[in-house]
């Protein structure tokens, strides 16, 4: 964003005329100004403003002028934005007139991501889980495999079997794999709870016995692990081993990135039985490379599973990579890439054509689609 446009931006929701997308960006730099030493916004200020945009949001008066007190924020969130858009480009869903034109060309414009996935079971077969009716999908042993109408399936012990009984029955194993645009969620047989992002795949026992739960990740998953401390959890992925007693966390673990990611919220957990993460920490695993450990965004680690892209001084390829998996499309590149990384946070569920023409209002990047192949032009 241009200077210009970041002052147009807040003069817009300060007098009550800013689109919903345009007060969405206000939104989320507002949330980035509380977190910014310097800003020059006491807690008052900040508490005028958010009532402020609130009340444009809920009431979309036209023409409200607020007091000079409230236009102070302005001033200094003007100033912050600046700042925060040096050195990388910030998305924001306001499209300028001139770009209606170009936008003719997305004509087979492509829908985003939804629950799809497949659910192998420990006999070998396979069940397509967006053509499943929901109820009862399988039993396997005293384990019943249930589709429930919101995106998951959950694995609960028959009513009439005791809990020793299904602690000793055989145990198979199952596996979800979503495809490239698709995302579910699993509740595993110890009450745990998984949300599997796209091109991804989660393997785990029909019940866990003995002295350990252990799953196997491919791709990328968030994880709410039910306590047991007499058993603990472990996540086998790329290059890593993740043991937790219960505790909420993200790993991405897909093969064509670079490293693997494991984003701790809460609680603590042990990678490959030597480094402990603490709540706000990330790990980072690459082949040959020692780990590291970093303080985290942890709403930008999980913004997918929020329904959200987040980037966060990005390139256009690593940025283009999650928006292939989601979409489900090739992308191509065509000509010399700007070196310009990319800052935002827009909807996962909006049509492909609203997030390029996003990326395209930054006049660094233009798009193509030609069925599900992308080119990207400088």
């Amino acid at each position: 964003m241009q200077k210009k446009d970041i002052k147009d931006l807040l003069n817009r929701v300060e007098l009550g005329i800013a689109t919903p997308q345009e007060e969405e960006v206000a939104q989320f730099w507002l949330h980035r100004l509380n977190e910014q030493a310097g800003a020059g916004l006491t807690d008052d200020d900040l508490l005028q403003a958010r009532e402020a945009m609130w009340q444009n949001i809920n009431t979309r008066k036209h023409a409200k002028i607020y007091p000079f007190k409230t236009r102070r924020w302005m001033a200094a969130a003007a100033a912050v934005l600046l700042c925060l858009s040096m050195g990388g480009y910030f998305l924001y869903r306001q499209i300028a007139p001139g770009q209606i034109a170009q936008n003719l060309r997305f004509k087979n414009d492509l829908a985003p991501g939804s629950n799809k996935a497949m659910l192998t079971l420990a006999n070998g077969q396979k069940i397509i889980l967006s053509e499943a009716k929901n109820g009862t999908l399988a039993n396997q042993g005293n384990i019943t495999v249930t589709k429930t109408a919101d995106g998951q399936i959950v694995y609960r012990a028959a009513p009439a079997a005791p809990m020793a009984k299904v602690a000793g029955a055989a145990v198979g194993f199952n596996t979800i794999t979503t495809p490239r645009g698709g995302q579910y969620q699993v509740i595993l047989p110890d009450d745990s709870h998984v949300w599997l992002n796209a091109a991804s795949s989660l393997s785990y026992p029909t019940a866990f016995t003995g002295t350990e739960r252990k799953v196997k990740l491919t791709g990328e998953a968030y994880f709410e692990v039910a306590k047991n401390k007499q058993m603990p959890f472990k996540v086998e992925s790329q290059g890593q081993q993740v043991e937790v007693l219960g505790t909420h966390f993200n790993i991405s673990a897909y093969a064509d990135d670079a490293d693997t990611k494991t984003t701790l919220l809460e609680g603590s957990v042990r990678l490959n039985n030597r480094v402990v993460l603490r709540p706000g920490e990330q790990a980072t695993m690459q082949p040959g490379v020692a780990l590291g450990i970093s303080a985290a965004n942890t709403d930008d680690a999980i913004a997918w599973k929020n329904g959200k892209f987040k980037f966060e001084n990005e390139n256009i390829k690593d940025l283009m990579r999650k928006v292939a998996r989601w979409y489900d499309v090739q992308v191509d590149y065509e000509g010399g890439m700007s070196r310009q990384n990319f800052s935002g946070s827009v909807s996962r569920f909006d049509s492909i054509s609203k997030l390029l023409n996003i990326l395209e209002s930054t006049n660094t990047v233009h798009f193509k689609i030609e069925g599900r192949r992308i080119t990207v032009m400088p």
